[in-house]
């Protein structure tokens, strides 16, 4: 019953999940709690996005605070507070830090499972990264159920 999924958040609060995420992320609404819906993450982009596409979902990105660049379809997209981007699924997108502190950002992703990627991710830990930079071919390993991939 819908008024069973009910929930109210307090300033920092996040939702539970599988594996606990490092401070700058945030759980806000998890696809279980939406029914498969979507799902909405609070980010810090400490780290550059390597290019990717989203082959099922499509995200859509508010900045909350600092600034970012999204490289989409051969333009790249300074988004400042306030402003958002829809980016939709299967077409390929970068995106990077454009401030200090890092950029602060709320993620919807539709439908959900973003936030399972993420879980996986950190569960894995250090073997994402490479030299400073994300590992792709792990990456890909860990994305290939929800449908990203990643590029050089």
């Amino acid at each position: 019953m819908p008024k069973e999924r009910f929930f109210v958040l307090q300033p920092g609060e996040r939702r539970p999940g599988r594996v606990p995420l490092p401070p700058g992320f945030g759980v806000k609404a998890r696809t279980s709690d939406t029914e498969g819906r979507l799902a909405v993450l609070e980010n810090q982009l400490d780290v550059d996005i390597p290019p990717h596409v989203h082959h099922h979902a499509d995200e859509f990105v508010y900045v909350l605070e600092g600034e970012m660049e999204v490289d989409f379809d051969g333009t790249t997209h300074r988004l400042t507070p306030g402003m958002c981007v829809l980016l939709p699924h299967g077409v390929p997108h970068a995106m990077r830090n454009a401030s200090q502190p890092p950029a602060r950002c709320l993620q919807i992703s539709s439908p959900g499972g973003w936030e399972e990627f993420v879980e996986d991710m950190f569960e894995a830990g250090p073997v994402v990264m490479k030299d400073g930079h994300p590992d792709l071919d792990r990456l890909n390993a860990i994305g290939a159920k929800y449908g990203m991939e990643y590029y050089d």
